[in-house]
């Protein structure tokens, strides 16, 4: 059985903050944080763009890998943006 791929994901929003995410499916889940329908957080502060993404495989490497990037320092983020991100 083919494991499912997921990406982890960190989208920047309107006021500049940073927010960490996994999804199967980058476009629609930008499309629900934009609709206003998607995380707590990023409800009052779309839209959102996405600046970061990293595909893997299967849930649990997304759940750490997730995890992993929200333990980072913001400037930590900044620079793992830079180095691999889509900006």
């Amino acid at each position: 059985m083919k494991e499912t791929p997921y990406y982890v994901y960190i989208v920047r929003c309107q006021d500049e903050t940073l927010y960490t995410g996994c999804t199967t499916n980058l476009s629609k889940r930008l499309a629900v944080h934009n609709s206003g329908k998607g995380a707590h957080y990023t409800r009052a502060r779309t839209p959102v763009t996405y600046v970061y993404q990293e595909e893997g495989i299967g849930r649990s490497w997304a759940q750490r890998r997730e995890y992993e990037i929200k333990k980072m320092t913001r400037s930590q983020k900044l620079r793992l943006i830079q180095e691999r991100g889509l900006t």
